[in-house]
């Protein structure tokens, strides 16, 4: 996120915006507010900061409202609602349609060995198909690899929500340079705990104990929601940690 402009509805970005990538073999990856025309063209669908990751050669419009629209490849949290016979279905965000996942897409999986997920599991997953006109995929492997790389099942810990701009905040690979977060970073100096971040506002918390596990998640919550800045959120640390 080395660069930021404000951006309107409508507006056709100039070709000097765009992040040049590092190599020529990395694909340029439109976020959220983009929409690409043939050719060439990339208009803007909504108000907000213009956010561009050079490293990852991606580029989106930052905007804290309105719902999560699925984009292929974003890495999300779900909740299995129902199966049936080859899918999973699952709830990526309430009042929306499914997000249909099939019950082999995992690393390694067989009819015989495929994960046994009930109703209300949770999964960290990565969205394989979207379009407005179907219900979104999703898989919890690489299909590339055949690995996992950290998807799949969630078991234990808690789910908190975030807003959309948070999440992807948080999936920054400089949080503190790019992001302007600290509040992981100086969490984790006292409390061990995983985390894994959804694009669709979600982030899972599983810590040693449900003390500790709330902590984390009111320190995300609360620096999301009153938009801390790098001090307020190093005191609001030293608040929490006086309660655990």
């Amino acid at each position: 996120m080395a660069a930021q402009t404000f951006v309107m509805p409508g507006q056709v970005l100039p070709e000097d915006v765009l992040p040049v990538p590092r190599k020529s073999t990395i694909p340029l990856k439109l976020g959220p507010g983009l929409r690409h025309t043939p050719p060439s063209t990339i208009t803007t669908t909504f108000a907000g900061p213009l956010c561009i990751d050079r490293k990852k050669n991606a580029i989106w419009v930052e905007n804290n409202s309105g719902r999560y629209i699925p984009q292929i490849n974003d890495g999300i949290i779900a909740t299995v609602h129902h199966s049936s016979t080859d899918w999973y279905h699952c709830s990526i965000t309430p009042h929306t349609t499914f997000a249909q996942l099939p019950q082999l897409s995992f690393e390694g999986a067989t009819k015989k060995t495929r994960p046994q997920l009930s109703s209300g599991s949770l999964i960290c997953a990565r969205v394989t198909a979207a379009s407005k006109h179907l219900d979104p995929e999703i898989a919890c492997y690489n299909p590339s690899t055949g690995k996992s790389e950290g998807l799949g099942e969630l078991k234990g810990g808690m789910v908190f929500d975030i807003s959309l701009g948070m999440a992807r905040r948080l999936l920054l690979n400089k949080q503190k340079e790019e992001g302007r977060l600290v509040i992981l970073e100086d969490v984790a100096e006292a409390v061990a705990f995983e985390i894994a971040v959804g694009r669709n506002g979600k982030a899972w918390v599983k810590a040693n104990g449900i003390k500790e596990t709330l902590l984390v998640g009111e320190a995300l919550q609360v620096t999301d929601e009153g938009a801390l800045n790098v001090d307020e959120q190093r005191k609001l640390v030293k608040r929490l940690l006086r309660q655990v």
